[in-house]
């Protein structure tokens, strides 16, 4: 298991324990809170045989490690202390391709962290799938100068695969630096795509965001970017109006609209699943709000409606959407599960057999031609295939039932956010066996006094009631006024929306607008 900060000796350890044939587990560093609550499940569900970290952060590391009832005790080893240069010979691994590389240890954000196994066959052909879906133009193969631009922690899939293992497996340069300085000052991002050859990037939907807001021109002075590759954007659900603000803010730096790449995929599948066309900008369509919520997609013939990105099917992997409770496929324009089957589907989770058995070994009921069996990686993710293309509408556990039709609080939160500009969390909380729409928005006090503070909220709360019953004909329960960081989220920054339930049931949530 690697505990270790961002920086060399995270990727060393990464490496030498692929060298070395012994399953790697990255994670973060224990940091306190959810973060350590993290840390010491993952201890108990991988019982690792050796915890690698560094001097740095030993202290905070050890504790976590001895207070876990691990038999044996794992070995705990600083990287930084290490002799590298002793003349030590490794043994060779023999036939690794079915064999276990690593451990992606899944966000958890509606259950305990599980391990995803990737083996070597998942990461060679899911790396294979990745080359063919941002590089056609190129034949398959990026440029000899691409650059690879990382500041995504090694410890999660995306951050793993492009800062680590693609420059490793290409033989290409990367230039890497840490979450936090992003945070700090998101134009470092930017700056480091205009510097560095043919870069290519990725990043989440909140980072666009970030980067156009928090980047002046002044930070851009004598920058251009126009020989940037790609910037993928995935991880979590990717918004169509962040798209446009992002390319509209950069485009007077000469940034094409084509780099921007959203894309689609999840630690079950290694990292990736699909992207958008490459040479092209995303293709945006808007589908009938009412329509959507029945299970049916309807392009809209005069715009409003559901905006959502059109994604092209590839013979690699595969996809189908599928009934999930019948396990037959649905028709086109039909909502239904995603379901993957490929190489790059991993074995399963780890010490997790009726759970791997459930989400790895799906069967199809009567497939069509050309499509095979078994076994498929049920997603869990909601969307539908219209005129070839793959469209996503949200995870089905978080889906919101109420009045009896089902919306997407992914959607919900989009309308929301382009109000009220901060983190926002829609949830369904039954009320008289009747479950009703409830808004947790994270935002700023603004105001010279309490009455104008508070007459602020109150215009936002009605602009969000407003936009949400226009945009997606649904009522407000309750608009809950919040700080920002009062959401619960993931390490990797998702909703935990069952948390987010609770928080409000039992008035966890500081009310700003109380």
């Amino acid at each position: 298991m690697i505990l270790a900060p961002q920086g060399l000796d995270y990727i060393l350890a990464f490496l030498g324990a692929l060298q070395a044939g012994i399953v790697a587990v990255p994670l973060s560093v224990p940091l306190g809170g959810a973060s350590d609550e993290r840390v010491d499940s993952v201890l108990r569900d991988a019982s690792p045989t050796a915890v690698l970290t560094t001097s740095a952060v030993v202290d905070h590391v050890v504790p976590h490690v001895t207070a876990q009832p691990l038999e044996p005790r794992p070995s705990i080893i600083e990287i930084d202390s290490l002799e590298l240069d002793a003349p030590v010979r490794a043994e060779d691994p023999g036939d690794i391709q079915q064999t276990t590389a690593y451990l992606q240890y899944t966000s958890g954000s509606t259950r305990q962290p599980a391990g995803v196994m990737i083996s070597y066959t998942n990461l060679f052909a899911n790396f294979k799938q990745i080359l063919h879906g941002y590089f056609p133009h190129y034949g398959g193969v990026p440029p000899l100068d691409t650059t690879f631009v990382s500041w995504l922690p090694f410890y999660h899939d995306m951050g793993l695969v492009l800062g680590v293992c693609a420059p490793a497996l290409l033989g290409l340069p990367a230039v890497l630096t840490s979450p936090v300085a992003f945070l700090q000052r998101p134009a470092r991002w930017m700056q480091l795509l205009a510097t560095n050859t043919h870069a290519f990037s990725a990043a989440p939907n909140f980072a666009f965001e970030l980067a156009a807001r928090k980047t002046s021109d002044e930070d851009m002075t004598g920058l251009d970017l126009g020989n940037v590759e790609t910037i993928l954007s995935g991880s979590e659900r990717v918004h169509p109006a962040t798209l446009q603000r992002f390319t509209e803010r950069f485009a007077r730096f000469n940034l094409h609209d084509w780099v921007v790449r959203p894309s689609y995929g999840l630690a079950e599948s290694t990292v990736y699943a699909a992207t958008s066309r490459a040479g092209q900008a995303p293709t945006i369509v808007d589908f009938e709000t009412d329509k959507l919520a029945a299970g049916q997609a309807k392009r809209c013939t005069n715009g409003g409606g559901t905006p959502l990105i059109s994604y092209p099917l590839t013979p690699s992997p595969t996809v189908r959407i599928v009934d999930p409770d019948t396990h037959t496929e649905c028709p086109p324009a039909t909502t239904g599960e995603i379901w993957v089957h490929g190489d790059n589907v991993a074995l399963g989770y780890w010490h997790k057999p009726e759970e791997t058995q459930r989400t790895f070994g799906a069967t199809l009921i009567n497939p069509s031609a050309g499509t095979p069996a078994g076994p498929w990686l049920r997603t869990g993710d909601l969307g539908f295939v219209t005129e070839g293309d793959l469209f996503i509408v949200g995870r089905i556990k978080d889906l919101l039932i109420v009045y009896g039709r089902n919306h997407s609080p992914d959607d919900i939160e989009a309308t929301i956010q382009e109000i009220s500009g901060g983190r926002v969390a829609a949830i369904a909380v039954p009320d008289n066996e009747i479950e009703q729409l409830v808004v947790i928005a994270e935002v700023k006090r603004r105001g010279d006094s309490g009455n104008e503070v508070m007459h602020k909220f109150d215009t936002l709360k009605r602009e969000i009631t407003s936009a949400i019953s226009h945009t997606h004909d649904l009522a407000v329960a309750d608009v809950v006024l919040v700080s920002p960081g009062s959401i619960p989220i993931t390490t990797s920054g998702k909703i935990r929306r069952a948390t987010c339930i609770d928080h409000y049931r039992t008035g966890q949530f500081t009310r700003q607008d109380a």
